[in-house]
């Protein structure tokens, strides 16, 4: 998929400017092209010629067009496809991703109260699209930072740790892969947490995460690595390590029980609490 493009979903809010431009960003470093996606259910092909009165997706095209000529001057020489389509947008979006390298929508975080309804076009989509769907705030600084890769280390995904080496290489910023591992109650005593047996929980852990990143390390020796392991709840670490990260990336599985949500905690966690974009990728 990497000559595939890069695909952002526009809606004419704040929120999906800034993840237009957090793509065009991406797709100028992997030599990718961009395509600025908008899905209106109403949209009706209108004949050339129209005057603008009566061309009923005026509104439809200025999103697409204003977004373009901004991105155009920032990226000259990046391709760039405008597309409009009649359908719902979350429809479209899941369609686009078969298509796509990457996703990238507007997410509002946890700003608003509107954000616990929110449209929940991004997040139906983070969790269920076929590719990678990074999701992005308005007002998102590009930040130097590192890369924070939130790691699970039951059966740790092959997509995940590719994405986000792939992300700190092609950015020259170090990886910073965490780890978090909540206490079992064996490790309590009546005064507070045994020591020796937090210790060794505390070993373990870091064990199987260098074990688990040693390939990857070697695949990627250009990539200054630094690993942690938090003994608290793995969302609660992934998004305190993102507070000043460039880019977050997080796992989803695509195959995961009924009745359950399509997001992980702790993807769920960095999506409404980190400020800085957020890769929700797919992995089996």
């Amino acid at each position: 998929m990497e000559s595939a493009p890069i695909t952002a979903g526009l809606d004419g809010s704040p929120e999906s400017l800034a993840a237009a431009h957090w793509a065009a960003a991406e797709a100028d470093r992997r030599g990718l092209a961009l395509r600025l996606l908008h899905a209106w259910i109403l949209l009706v092909p209108e004949p050339e010629g129209v005057p603008v009165e009566q061309d009923q997706d005026y509104w439809a095209k200025r999103i697409v067009h204003a977004a373009q000529a901004e991105i155009h001057q920032r990226f000259p020489s990046l391709a760039i496809v405008e597309e409009l389509v009649a359908e719902e947008p979350t429809s479209a979006l899941l369609r686009a991703a078969d298509e796509s390298a990457m996703v990238v929508l507007g997410s509002r975080g946890l700003d608003r109260v509107q954000a616990f309804f929110l449209g929940d076009v991004a997040l139906h989509v983070a969790g269920r699209a076929a590719r990678p769907v990074v999701l992005v705030r308005a007002g998102t600084v590009p930040r130097d930072g590192t890369v924070v890769l939130g790691a699970g280390l039951h059966r740790p995904s092959d997509e995940v740790f590719a994405f986000a080496f792939d992300a700190a290489a092609s950015r020259g910023v170090p990886l910073h892969v965490v780890h978090g591992r909540p206490l079992p109650v064996q490790a309590y005593a009546p005064w507070g947490v045994d020591p020796d047996v937090a210790g060794e929980i505390q070993k373990g852990a870091e064990r199987d995460l260098r074990a688990a990143l040693r390939r990857w390390c070697e695949a990627y020796p250009g990539v200054p690595v630094t690993d942690t392991v938090r003994l608290e709840s793995p969302a609660g670490a992934v998004v305190e390590a993102a507070q000043d990260a460039a880019l977050l990336v997080v796992g989803r599985r695509r195959h995961r029980p009924a009745l359950t949500p399509r997001l992980s905690s702790v993807a769920q966690a960095g999506v409404h609490h980190a400020s800085c974009p957020v890769a929700v990728v797919p992995h089996e």
